[in-house]
């Protein structure tokens, strides 16, 4: 076959690719066809032939059994495929572009024959519609366009299928969009729910928003590490991040734990609140167990540390209990913080802590007075806010607590506590 051969033209050969329809199973429509053009005709068989570069192959066929392809170079409807018309001959024998070819002067014997090539919507022929007789046949005019109807319907089927492959495609395409835009979206909701309270990630989800929201009370925690920048003078940076991510990580869980929003760190400094985004009964209870466990990670730490002849990390942590105002800032990099006086006073009361000790404020120890051991330091001067009652936290009164070091509850803790509720909610003061 010469290489400018119509059936070897590159273009072609794609299109036909684009119909996924060589060696696949019958169709009953095409079937139907090829039945109807041997009834018209009056011709033994009839084909629908798709062609490659290698061979006609049958798509449909009817009445020529045993064969479901032939090489291309001995088909007759590789000169159909040239013609682009219908192409009629009564007699094969004495016709001399077909008189030689083996499936003429051999099996399977052909002597009549006429075919309509399969032309797409953009000209290529893809393959032939055609009848053949074993024996000289005359067609009349009606029945050669009779058979070129059937081709070009066969032509459209083939179209259909080509539409809903395409179809399907896009279909995919769609679907994988989808998951992929799924999977985006999990993930920034799931980063949402990592990075702030719940209540907070679903309004910011649904709302696309949050609201300030004002809350008359809530405990507020700081804490930091003395001489930070002494301490960590001639460390390694990757160090100093991998220390200070194993710090912050260990009282990220503590604040889980013990229903503490983690809000923020800049430094080596840590801010965390209860009694966020809702209000709770147990925000200053809450507040004391995760800074007195903090407390206790740290001292373990430094145990550590000490066997290793390493600088202890001294912490300093400041506590205070009132109103304030809770929101989310920032329109790229958001941010879930706390505003107002109270967060000022326990960032004062942290600066005015003594390393290894927790400050807090009178507001505080009033809710937590009967449940931790306290140590009062008396009326103390701080910077812009004047003078305040500070008491240093020590640990769970021994009766309400779970460990020796004063750090976990017991269930008696939590019998107390709730007594305390009640009290105060009875109390004529409440009423």
């Amino acid at each position: 076959m010469d290489v400018g051969h119509p059936l070897l033209d590159p273009k072609r050969l794609a299109a036909l690719a684009t119909y996924e329809v060589m060696d696949t199973l019958p169709d009953f429509e095409q079937d139907c066809l090829t039945e109807i053009a041997a009834q018209i005709s009056g011709y033994p068989v009839a084909l629908i032939s798709l062609m490659d570069e290698h061979r006609q192959w049958f798509k449909s066929n009817y009445g020529l059994t045993g064969m479901t392809e032939c090489p291309a170079e001995v088909s007759v409807c590789s000169a159909t495929v040239c013609a682009n018309d219908i192409m009629y001959v009564p007699d094969l024998t004495l016709d001399d572009r077909f008189k030689d070819l083996p499936i003429v002067i051999g099996e399977p014997n052909l002597q009549s024959y006429c075919g309509m090539p399969l032309i797409n919507n953009d000209g290529y022929v893809l393959g032939t519609l055609c009848i053949v007789d074993f024996q000289p046949h005359e067609l009349d005019v009606s029945q050669r366009e009779a058979i070129r109807r059937l081709a070009q319907q066969s032509m459209a089927m083939l179209e259909m299928r080509r539409n809903v492959i395409s179809l399907q495609g896009k279909v995919k395409e769609l679907q994988e969009a989808k998951t992929i835009s799924d999977e985006e979206r999990d993930k920034s909701e799931a980063y949402l729910d990592n990075i702030f309270p719940k209540l907070i990630a679903h309004e910011l989800k649904t709302k696309g928003r949050v609201e300030p929201k004002y809350l008359d009370m809530a405990t507020v925690v700081f804490a930091d590490f003395v001489d930070f920048s002494q301490l960590t003078d001639g460390m390694e940076p990757a160090r100093l991040i991998e220390q200070l991510n194993l710090n912050f990580a260990r009282f990220d869980q503590i604040a889980t734990e013990n229903r503490v929003v983690t809000l923020r760190t800049v430094g080596d400094g840590y801010l965390c609140a209860a009694g966020l985004p809702e209000n709770n009964a147990t925000h200053a209870v809450d507040a004391c167990l995760a800074a007195l466990q903090m407390q206790q990670f740290v001292a373990a730490s430094n145990k550590q540390r000490t066997i290793l002849r390493l600088k202890p990390w001294q912490q300093r942590i400041g506590i205070n209990t009132g109103p304030l105002v809770a929101g989310i800032v920032g329109t790229t990099r958001l941010t879930y913080d706390v505003w107002g006086t109270s967060v000022n006073t326990a960032a004062r009361l942290e600066q005015s802590c003594e390393p290894d000790r927790i400050n807090i404020s009178g507001s505080t120890v009033y809710q937590i007075r009967d449940l931790f051991e306290v140590e009062p330091r008396g009326h103390i001067e701080i910077k812009n806010l004047g003078a305040i009652d500070m008491f240093y936290l020590n640990r769970i009164l021994p009766e309400f607590s779970a460990d020796e070091n004063g750090c976990l509850p017991n269930d008696i803790f939590w019998q107390k506590f709730n007594e305390g509720r009640t009290a105060m909610t009875n109390s004529p003061a409440a009423k």
